[in-house]
């Protein structure tokens, strides 16, 4: 660095002064409830995206204790669209700790905020620095990029030798002072100049003394994950109707992927449906065919659906009635439950070869559409609860562990990457 030179900070500093981002909605204020509600959003979706759901949720939810006593089905609701539902899930949880544990305020401590769900080492420290002023070095996707480039550390910043190398570079480089605003300035500079693709090197206040651009290098930093081919999976979905053409659908489990979602009910291949759904449920049906397969990529591993047509029997000897997470579904009347995105999207190109002049139902969250995210969208149902068979599961009728699809098995998550 040459003599009289601003530091790293300095330069960067000065640099967002004048064109880093001012305007955003948690900035101002930048209270630990604002800070921490959008840092969780932003893990793995761009902060134009964020921006209508976290003013969305900070209508309804202004603050921890708020957050906390709310149902969960609201929650998800206001959820609809961003995808990665344990995220939703984890901020319910930590809502709940906040409130019960440290009487609804943010604690100003690394390792208090870190025990909350959902909260990961960089997350409780940009909550910290950017709430409080307080010192602490982060490391989300965007700086892991800056800080691979400037500095030229080599290798996957997801191996363990890789992330200790750029954390020990993150700490070196932190400022004695305006913490707050240094730590918004190096993920703007990731988000805006610093990009995966096409980096505008000419226009970044540290290019003089970035390594990778020195020696013409940038497209190798940060080293990309290695490649992995990705798993492929099948079930078949189970399109349950009776005589009125109400479809059967059931809450899945809270964890895992669909998490507390409903969804038409999912089943292993290799399964005889009609069967499954007599020891499942209870109900006798007629099969009327399968429909045409289709297929959606999660983050790891992509899922073939075969959907498989059943009408109810109508001279069903037990009784039907409702249970708490099943119930029946009508696409032209009913508001919209919180859907798994793949299959929202089949029951309306359904819907819409059934009754392509019918009205589109009406969903009671401005969210209930596609998800563009990787993981499905939800929308609210506020919907009067219709008719549902009594359930009877069945482990050796439910979906494999191997497709993870099950009603009674689950696991999904996803790790933290701002975008701008």
């Amino acid at each position: 660095m040459a003599a009289g030179e601003p530091d790293f900070a300095g330069r960067l500093l000065a640099w967002f002064d004048v064109h880093g981002r001012h305007d955003l909605p948690w900035q101002s204020p930048r209270s630990a409830y604002r800070v921490w509600l959008s840092e969780v959003m932003l893990q793995q979706t761009q902060v134009a995206t964020v921006i209508p759901y976290f003013e969305r949720f900070l209508a309804r939810f202004p603050d921890f204790t708020a957050l906390a006593a709310a149902d969960i089905d609201e929650v998800l609701a206001l959820w609809a669209g961003l995808g990665y539902y344990a995220r939703a899930r984890n901020l319910h949880a930590a809502a709940k700790q906040v409130a019960s544990r440290h009487r609804g305020e943010m604690p100003n401590d690394l390792e208090a905020v870190q025990a909350l769900p959902g909260v990961g080492r960089s997350t409780a420290a940009a909550i910290l620095a950017q709430a409080y002023g307080a010192r602490h070095a982060i490391l989300d996707g965007n700086v892991k990029r800056v800080l691979a480039r400037h500095a030229a550390v080599p290798g996957w910043p997801g191996e363990p030798k890789v992330a200790a190398r750029l954390w020990a570079v993150s700490e070196r480089l932190l400022p004695q002072t305006r913490l707050a605003d240094y730590t918004q300035a190096i993920m703007d500079l990731g988000a805006t100049l610093c990009t995966a693709r096409a980096p505008a090197c000419e226009r970044c206040p540290v290019a003089d003394d970035c390594v990778a651009r020195r020696d013409e290098r940038v497209a190798e930093f940060p080293a990309s994950k290695p490649a992995k081919a990705r798993p492929f999976r099948q079930a078949q979905l189970l399109v349950i109707e009776n005589a009125d053409g109400d479809l059967l659908i059931e809450r899945r489990p809270p964890s895992g992927i669909w998490g507390g979602l409903w969804s038409l009910p999912v089943l292993d291949p290799g399964i005889e449906p009609a069967a499954a759904v007599r020891d499942r449920y209870g109900l006798a049906v007629r099969k009327l065919g399968g429909l045409q397969p289709f297929r959606h990529a999660f983050t790891h591993f992509e899922l073939e659906l075969t959907p498989q047509r059943l009408r109810l029997v109508t001279d069903v000897g037990a009784a039907v009635h409702e249970q708490p997470d099943q119930r029946w579904l009508n696409m032209r009347r009913d508001p919209l439950p919180g859907l798994p995105a793949p299959v929202l999207q089949f029951l309306l190109r359904q819907r819409a070869v059934d009754a392509p002049a019918a009205p589109a139902p009406s969903p009671t969250s401005p969210n209930a559409h596609p998800d563009p995210c990787p993981e499905p969208s939800t929308a609210s149902s506020s919907a009067p609860k219709r008719k549902a068979s009594t359930a009877r599961p069945s482990p050796a009728t439910s979906a494999s562990g191997s497709s993870n699809m099950s009603p009674s098995r689950h696991g999904a998550a996803g790790s933290r990457t701002r975008r701008a």
